[in-house]
């Protein structure tokens, strides 16, 4: 076989099966629509998102960006971060100064974690176990605050907080499994350093140099360059949006109004409600969705939680979403935060690659408990 073929053949075995996907994806969804119909649905969808969400979103990340940093100029983080020390141990078995990895990860997004563990001042303190178990820690309040925030914005006030207390317990469940993965596969991990040599940060943290500036400068400077954070961080979340929310759409809802496809924005076949209708009482009787409908937004929350929150507003505006949905959404969003799209990365850096299914695992049930315990701490509050 000449040397042209064999370049040829070695691509088939991914190829192939790649055209087969996506040609039958398409053909299956254009066969119900039509293909013209399809198309037209496709880019009014996306273009209705860009437009209507995903400048909403960055509108909110530019604010969120702009106060994290006011809050991390003036000294709010390590104020947070002093308060949440006496947590860490007795419920995330990890040393105190993680705490301002929960707070970093909540402000920003998930990769803040990977920064801050870099730092060698801040891993001394941990042992290794304690210190790969970071990815599953920081994911579960990754992007924590711009979830809350857009919860907020669409008229739900007790609900998002509900839910980050769910993600909460979520974060406690997936860091201790992921921990106990850890330790099962390496026992040595359980007494080795993460990194060689005696704690340092403690001692550092309070001896920052501060530049001399004047207070508007001060805070001028903090919300530019938070918000111009933001603008990147909104950035990032648009081909999330644009290409996974328009094909869930697609996959979630129905026909237009009058049982015609119309080629409009938000038309669909209606496949993922008819799969989850046909085992609904599991998503009834644990997340408390009364719409099968719903069962979009964990689905989609798992490769991006700027893509899921892009499903809300139409949820919302046909009726499907209710309280209890809401800080459902917040508790398995948050805690999830796009994880399988991050973990590999994440564990990466790190240096622990072999160790991602295992992460992987853990995170998946710790948001399957927050969205749980988001669910039933709801229908307690809703009985008060």
């Amino acid at each position: 076989m000449s040397e042209k073929k064999k370049g040829i053949w070695k691509y088939i075995p991914d190829g192939i099966p790649c055209l087969v996907i996506v040609f039958g994806l398409f053909t299956f969804i254009g066969m119900q629509m039509g293909v013209p119909q399809m198309l037209n649905t496709i880019m009014k969808t996306a273009h209705d998102l860009l437009l209507n969400t995903c400048f909403y979103l960055m509108a909110i990340c530019v604010i969120t960006g702009a106060i994290g940093k006011i809050f991390v100029e003036f000294g709010v983080v390590k104020l947070l971060e002093r308060l949440l020390r006496p947590l860490m141990r007795p419920l995330f078995n990890l040393p105190g100064v993680a705490s301002l990895g929960a707070v970093m990860t909540f402000l920003s997004d998930n990769p803040a974690i990977i920064s801050l563990s870099q730092d060698k001042r801040f891993s001394s303190y941990f042992k290794k176990y304690q210190y790969i178990s970071l990815t599953n820690f920081g994911t579960a309040f990754g992007m924590g605050l711009l979830v809350i925030v857009f919860m907020v914005g669409q008229g739900f006030y007790a609900e998002p907080f509900i839910g980050l207390f769910g993600a909460f317990t979520g974060c406690i469940v997936s860091t201790r499994l992921m921990q106990r993965f850890v330790v099962k596969a390496y026992p040595k991990y359980l007494e080795e350093n993460a990194i060689e040599g005696s704690p340092k940060f403690a001692a550092t943290d309070d001896e920052e140099v501060v530049e001399e500036k004047s207070m508007f400068i001060r805070i001028l400077n903090s919300l530019l360059d938070g918000g111009r954070t933001g603008v990147d961080v909104g950035m990032a979340i648009i081909p999330g949006v644009l290409i996974i929310s328009t094909l869930v759409m697609i996959l979630t809802f129905g026909s237009g109004a009058d049982g015609v496809y119309n080629g409009e924005a938000y038309e669909g076949i209606e496949l993922l409600p008819y799969l989850a209708g046909k085992i609904n009482v599991v998503f009834e009787w644990l997340f408390g969705f009364q719409d099968p409908h719903l069962v979009a937004f964990p689905i989609t929350a798992l490769g991006a939680v700027g893509a899921a929150l892009g499903l809300v507003p139409s949820f919302v505006a046909e009726g499907w979403a209710d309280g209890n949905a809401i800080a459902v959404f917040t508790a398995i969003g948050m805690c999830w935060s796009g994880y399988l799209s991050t973990h590999t990365a994440m564990l990466d850096s790190l240096g622990y690659r072999e160790l991602t299914s295992k992460a992987i695992l853990a995170h998946t049930i710790g948001g399957l408990v927050a969205a749980i315990v988001a669910h039933w701490i709801f229908m307690l509050y809703s009985l008060i």
